[in-house]
């Protein structure tokens, strides 16, 4: 049956910079499915009040955390530890952009964006390895799923070196944590969406003509929709995904393959 094969249902998910954008479309479609949902967010209000919208779905609980310290990584990971004894899937969303001319590109541009883009990803999947050990079976592994982009594939259109030179690192992480962790029986994929409504492409996506430029790049011709990344990540958590291990998905429409 489907619901057998696509289930992620009383499964224990961690979805970071989940109070908007991505992180909450794959939030939301993790709480419709009948999983128990932490997500984390630098704000706390904003993150509280995200949970409290997707917890007239389901179950949604707000972990307010910085990811962009070693510190806020701690915190989060202890949060998840005192109300979980094991997390079945990580979704790792948290992440940070910067644009800027190449010549007058800052050094802080790069510092922020890898330590919340690279670092968060490895410190958080490490500090909640024994959690996600406790969830792991082979028949049913833990899930450790990494959001990339397809700027971390294919040469971007915008000046945004530090993002994309760090989704490209997320992309390999992805694959050397994959193999590092498949005797463990967690699992480690990566999702690299291409244009989907959030904060990051408010900037292409709120003009017209930048919008229309984005679509017409699109081979399907359209701006992704929440249920193309929730139903990704949530076919990576279940039983139908549980073979697949070191992929990175571009979900886009088609944009990373063409030129």
């Amino acid at each position: 049956m489907a619901s057998d094969l696509f289930g992620v249902s009383d499964k224990a998910v961690v979805v970071t910079g989940g109070s908007r954008g991505i992180g909450r479309m794959i939030a939301h479609g993790f709480v419709r499915a009948g999983a128990r949902v932490y997500i984390s967010a630098r704000k706390a209000e904003a993150c509280d009040q995200t949970a409290t919208e997707l917890s007239e779905d389901g179950k949604c609980v707000s972990l307010p955390a910085d990811l962009s310290t070693l510190e806020g990584v701690e915190h989060l990971a202890a949060a998840v530890g005192e109300r979980e004894p094991a997390v079945h899937v990580l979704v790792n969303n948290a992440g940070a952009t910067w644009g800027a001319p190449l010549e007058q590109f800052p050094d802080s541009g790069f510092d922020k964006v890898l330590a919340v883009n690279v670092k968060g990803v490895f410190h958080l999947t490490r500090l909640l390895l024994p959690r996600l050990r406790a969830a792991a079976s082979a028949e049913d592994p833990a899930r450790v799923i990494n959001i990339g982009s397809i700027d971390g594939i294919k040469v971007p259109w915008t000046e945004n070196y530090s993002y994309a030179a760090s989704k490209a690192a997320v992309h390999m992480l992805t694959r050397q944590l994959a193999r590092q962790l498949a005797a463990d029986n967690i699992t480690v994929n990566a999702i690299a969406p291409g244009p989907f409504e959030s904060k990051m492409t408010a900037f292409m996506l709120d003009d017209e003509a930048g919008r229309d430029m984005l679509v017409n790049a699109v081979p399907l011709r359209r701006i992704g929709r929440p249920d193309d990344m929730a139903g990704t990540a949530i076919f990576l958590s279940s039983r139908a995904g549980s073979y697949l291990t070191g992929t990175v998905i571009p979900v886009d429409g088609g944009l990373s393959g063409t030129a």
